[in-house]
């Protein structure tokens, strides 16, 4: 087992300087994980999966804000490496354990251990999942709830706390998609053929041409998940998705849901009847049992911004003393129509930091970074591109090549602020982009400068089509300063942005033919990695990586090292 040190005597130093205000019982929580396949049927349908101590969603994670969480992963896939990116901690003083293959680390081979270990410095609703390839979607993902220090408080009460995951679920395996987006003609994922919420979903074993083993329909496997809940009471949801390809709406038949968090901060308190939720978000909701309580009730998530054949996936919302197998007495509600953006633009516009827990953001910015996304073809392939950039990952860390000045593991031309053209860019009709390259280059921010990203979308290279892509964005939370409909304008969209009371999030979505602006401080030393949240489309290209501070990062653990030209920094 590959020990560091380092690690331990870095965590109590942050422990000290983050006046945490729970430093005197900051805890050490300690998980021993085994990493591998086994055959599970999460949606009746007999596949492999990826399992974390023989389950899939793996262990929650349940920790205090200041604690250090120590995780000893041994990967038994036998064949395959992996990594585990904790999605929203901000890894601050430990970049190293981010998680991201080829950004933060080298992969952990099959049979070793490898420790991740670091400090959940804010309360909130997070997650962690697999960052190597798309090992995502075959099931390697689960909670990370982090509490307040005692004797705090929330601006909200509940009587219960619940987390859940929202998922897809494909039967080909991670190995026959790669291969499709990777070839010549290229072959598409398609719709996912199942939803799952909490690792339970319900695929039609009746389909012609699925054999009688490969699918059981009785298999409890498969079962609806259950939330059991108590008349009267009140319950907080901390509602993630980690889908690989599907935006979600997600409700509750017959129950309004209060937002309250999102991404592990407060928001202003609204209503919704569904929540619309995107690959890499984090939401909590407040539900109250106050229904005839008789009866159970449908909790029912759909695939949106996408016309497509996947069914919804349902679980029950179970009042007892019912039996929690009673399915509810009425059809499930059918959700939202999927091509209805207005209605996920307007929750996007409602989410607004609490008023009491209001992170000033700077006025200004110190530099402005348009990222056009475009959907290109490359050498007979379709790939997605940034200012006609497709983004590759290096064999050698980022990290590790920045501070060791192993400069030439990676293309030191860094990718454009904007695309050349820009103003003339029409982006509602299919463009050629025929000037689109491949490369793993990456943006080199000064540090503690203010950085305005402008996501802009694009059509596709399909007629009259333009996707959602919610991005997520490495060791550091951003304010959303805005969304607008068509082309950014450098003029006049800021504007318009919210400098008053932006809601803060690590993962936005930017909408079809429309733009998002995201405001962050580069103060986090380290490298970290900036893509969309969906697994096709970061594997096709659709990410870039920004570098900050690397003089400031302490010395690097030799964990992270083996592969590459890290080589010659194992000691033998």
């Amino acid at each position: 087992m590959k020990l560091n040190n380092q690690l331990l005597v870095c965590s109590i130093f942050l422990l000290s300087i983050f006046n945490l205000n729970s430093n005197v019982d900051a805890k050490i929580r300690h998980y021993r994980w085994e990493v591998k396949y086994e055959f599970k049927s999460p949606d009746c349908f007999k596949k492999l999966v990826i399992t974390i101590n023989g389950r899939s969603p793996g262990p929650t994670i349940l920790a205090q804000q200041g604690d250090t969480v120590i995780v000893d992963l041994k990967n038994s896939l036998v064949t395959e490496n992996v990594a585990i990116h904790w999605h929203g901690i901000r890894q601050i003083g430990t970049p190293w354990a981010d998680g991201t293959e080829g950004v933060t680390q080298c992969p952990i081979l099959p049979g070793d251990t490898f420790r991740y270990q670091f400090i959940v410095d804010r309360a909130g609703t997070y997650m962690y999942h697999a960052h190597y390839g798309m090992q995502r979607e075959a099931g390697l993902y689960g909670s990370l709830r982090v509490a307040l220090p005692d004797g705090e408080v929330e601006p909200f009460s509940y009587d219960y706390d619940r987390s859940i995951i929202l998922n897809d679920w494909y039967h080909k395996s991670t190995y026959e998609q790669a291969a499709g987006l990777s070839a010549v003609p290229f072959v598409w994922v398609g719709d996912p053929q199942s939803l799952l919420i909490q690792g339970k979903g319900k695929f039609d074993c009746s389909k012609p041409g699925v054999a009688a083993t490969d699918c059981n329909a009785t298999n409890p496997e498969c079962s609806p998940y259950v939330f059991t809940v108590v008349p009267g009471k009140t319950y907080r949801l901390r509602i993630g998705s980690l889908t690989a390809l599907a935006a979600l709406s997600f409700e509750i038949e017959g129950h309004n849901m209060t937002v309250v968090e999102a991404d592990g901060h407060y928001v202003e308190p609204f209503v919704v009847k569904n929540l619309y939720i995107y690959s890499g978000e984090t939401y909590s909701v407040l539900v109250t049992a106050n229904q005839d309580p008789s009866r159970n009730y449908w909790a029912v998530s759909k695939m949106v911004s996408r016309n497509n054949t996947t069914p919804n996936g349902l679980a029950i919302f179970n009042y007892y003393p019912n039996h929690p197998k009673r399915s509810p007495p009425t059809v499930p509600p059918s959700g939202p129509w999927w091509d209805d953006v207005n209605s996920r633009v307007n929750q996007s516009l409602l989410v607004k930091s609490h008023p009491n827990y209001i992170h000033p953001v700077p006025k200004t910015s110190d530099r402005v970074i348009v990222l056009l996304n475009t959907q290109n073809r490359i050498d007979g392939g379709i790939k997605w591109s940034i200012n006609n950039v497709s983004f590759t990952l290096p064999h050698t860390p980022y990290l590790v090549s920045l501070k060791q000045n192993l400069l030439h593991t990676f293309e030191q031309t860094p990718p454009p602020d904007v695309i050349n053209g820009y103003e003339t860019y029409n982006i509602s009709e299919v463009a050629p982009n025929v000037n689109a390259t491949t490369s793993n280059s990456l943006y080199r921010l000064k540090f503690n400068s203010t950085v305005d990203i402008i996501l802009q979308n694009s059509n596709t290279l399909s007629v009259k089509n333009s996707e959602t892509h919610p991005w997520h964005l490495h060791g550091h939370d951003f304010w959303v300063l805005g969304y607008g409909n068509g082309k950014f304008n450098a003029t006049e969209d800021p504007k318009k942005y919210n400098l008053v009371n932006p809601i803060m999030k690590n993962t936005v979505a930017v909408h079809p033919y429309g733009w998002t602006a995201l405001r962050f401080v580069a103060n986090n030393p380290g490298v970290w990695a900036f893509h969309c949240h969906i697994e096709s489309h970061f594997y096709m290209g659709m990410g870039t990586v920004f570098e900050e501070g690397i003089e400031k990062v302490g010395t690097l653990p030799s964990s992270i090292m083996g592969c590459g030209d890290t080589r010659r920094f194992i000691k033998p």
